[in-house]
């Protein structure tokens, strides 16, 4: 990995995951009554798409996983932060070859458009695939063994090598974020200005 430099090392397209899942959204009408959602997600099978302008985390740490779901594994990386704000943030995922000649159909979640009202969360986990971004980090560690990350550590539960190679920061900022994930999970998940939508067919993606 190229400009491995502790402090204020910025990497662009860095394979690093943001958001959580637009599964959420089935829970997420009693969540918001009540001001935070207690958030376990993944689309069964499926990789949704992500983007949003900024990502501010605390306590980040990053280790190799597999995710799984509907009898597949993908090879994923796990990023965790212990709390998390996000700015403009746009869920989507499509559901393919629905029955009644509906087609595809696409589901779209915007939330945190407002930047005094971001997105917020706590003890965020989230399985990546694929990320382009701007990131700059405050006082990195790269090249931790994962069994040794401290402060958010790995998400309890989740079969990672614990001597595999991991790394950690102080602090994560992401920029001008496009990622695919396959699954998240959250202590508390608070939406702000949330809207959901259904399109028919695939145009109305996150990109």
């Amino acid at each position: 990995m190229s400009s491995q430099v502790r402090g204020g090392t910025r990497w662009k397209r860095f394979a690093l995951v943001m958001v959580p899942s637009v599964v959420a959204t089935a829970a997420v009408g009693v969540g918001l009554a009540q001001g935070a959602l207690a958030a376990s997600f993944s689309v069964s099978g499926q990789s949704f798409k992500v983007r949003t302008d900024k990502l501010v985390g605390e306590d980040f740490v990053q280790y190799g996983n597999v995710a799984s779901g509907a009898g597949k594994h993908h090879p994923v990386a796990v990023s965790g932060f212990s709390s998390a704000t996000i700015t403009n943030m746009c869920q989507s995922v499509v559901t393919p070859n629905l029955p009644f000649d509906l087609g595809s159909v696409t589901l779209r979640l915007e939330a945190g458009t407002d930047p005094e009202k971001p997105v917020r969360a706590t003890n965020l986990y989230l399985d990546v695939a694929q990320l382009d971004a701007d990131a700059a980090f405050k006082n990195i560690d790269i090249g931790v063994a994962a069994g040794d990350l401290g402060a958010t550590g790995i998400q309890p539960g989740t079969q990672a090598n614990k001597n595999g190679f991991a790394q950690r920061a102080e602090e994560a900022v992401l920029t001008d974020v496009e990622q695919v994930a396959w699954a998240t999970t959250a202590g508390t998940f608070e939406l702000s200005n949330l809207k959901l939508r259904l399109h028919s067919g695939t145009d109305e993606q996150c990109f």
